[in-house]
């Protein structure tokens, strides 16, 4: 359900770089195998790494390439190590092909604040966003929406039926598939004889995300629970040009390897802590088809209900900012969390999360009085959602336009 000029930004986006070179390809699979081999080494010679369910992930795979759906894996995020550490836990099958790695998302200040630093990331097959009110209507999403839609679904992009009918009124001979078909070539780049795909692939694309933004680590009792999940996370359910399977994971012992209350030290940040620790990667069952489709049907009827007609072709200021589209995208985030949450509660035996912490409301008030509107719940180390804690960050208005710094 992606409108066409979001899958040609998303294009635009990737082509930044060469990701469509044999070269670019070459390099980008032996950056990925340098960072996962490195990471298997050190997992099993320091700590004590376990996966259960990796039968799932095989599954949501297999079917990913049956059914021509792209697959969205959705963890909680428990420290700077998170990725690439949980790759060095999954056996070396899923890496033989560069196609079969996955990929995801990292924050532009960190992952992407010099040109070196750029182009590693970028082979790593990582795509920068910008956070601090940039929110879900940038470059890296709409480019990860790109990349969750098979490019042989491109020709089935929404097009509202009210623009459809007026076609066909103008062209009697032509059947709805006909007219579809010849509106949106005269809109997109996607469909010229000359174009070129961003990517090379040959199956449906595995991204795996963070849908918190920030890692998370609380002391006890709240350790190993989340943050809400941003509204980024929806619009790839929502706008994918077929419905990707969610599969959610949730991990625990990251934060041993990495402890946020080491962050400011240089060197303890980079030297193994707590030898011998469990690391443990848990895979639920996806999320539910008929509750993705679902959704995906209250999308389709809002696009119906609130397109821009003089410009059918993109998402409208309704789509993006209206009431009900954010209500849709906040209760699919919910939703999805509650998938990774089901995991934490139901099979690792944790005591249950404290319902406040669910509440996107809570986290934006403890995030602006700096944990004074909620002293009982306490980080180890630093809340990095507090902006004057980050470096290198753009400011930008409530409608995500970035704004120019006095000199």
């Amino acid at each position: 359900m992606s409108f066409p000029k979001v899958l040609e930004r998303g294009d635009d986006f990737l082509k930044e770089f060469p990701r469509s070179s044999i070269l670019w390809q070459y390099a980008s699979h032996a950056t990925c195998m340098f960072m996962i081999l490195g990471s298997k080494v050190i997992l099993n010679t320091i700590y004590t790494p376990k996966v259960e369910g990796l039968e799932k992930l095989d599954a949501a795979l297999l079917r990913s390439k049956n059914e021509n759906r792209s697959l969205i894996t959705v963890m909680n995020h428990m420290s700077v190590v998170d990725d690439p550490s949980m790759w060095g836990m999954l056996p070396l099958k899923y890496y033989w092909g560069i196609d079969n790695i996955r990929w995801c998302l990292g924050a532009q200040n960190l992952c992407f604040k010099n040109k070196v630093l750029t182009y590693f990331f970028s082979l790593g097959k990582v795509l920068p966003t910008e956070r601090f009110g940039r929110g879900p209507f940038q470059g890296s999403i709409d480019a990860t929406i790109r990349l969750l839609s098979p490019d042989d679904t491109l020709d089935l992009e929404y097009v509202p039926s009210a623009v459809l009918s007026q076609a066909q009124k103008e062209q009697q001979d032509l059947d709805a598939s006909l007219v579809k078909s010849s509106l949106l070539k005269q809109v997109s780049k996607l469909y010229s004889d000359d174009y070129k795909l961003p990517v090379i692939r040959t199956k449906p694309s595995w991204v795996h995300v963070f849908p918190e933004g920030f890692v998370c680590q609380l002391q006890q009792p709240h350790s190993n629970s989340m943050r809400y999940f941003k509204w980024g996370i929806s619009r790839l359910v929502l706008e994918a040009t077929r419905p990707p399977i969610v599969l959610p994971i949730f991990a625990t012992g990251f934060e041993k390897i990495a402890p946020e209350s080491a962050a400011e030290d240089i060197i303890q940040r980079y030297l193994p802590a707590n030898y011998g620790a469990e690391i443990k990667l848990t895979i639920g069952d996806p999320v539910d088809d008929d509750i993705i489709f679902k959704y995906r049907k209250e999308w389709e009827a809002l696009c119906e209900k609130y397109y821009d007609p003089e410009n059918p072709y993109d998402l409208s200021q309704r789509l993006k900012t209206g009431k009900e589209a954010k209500e849709l995208r906040s209760r699919l985030a919910a939703e999805i969390r509650q998938n990774v949450l089901n995991i934490r509660d139901n099979h690792l035996g944790f005591r249950k999360e404290d319902s406040r912490l669910q509440s996107p409301s809570f986290w934006k008030e403890y995030t602006a009085t700096e944990g004074a509107s909620a002293p009982d719940i306490k980080f180890i180390g630093k809340n990095w959602a507090i902006r004057r804690l980050q470096s290198d960050i753009k400011e930008y208005d409530e409608d995500g336009n970035e704004i120019s710094k006095k000199q």
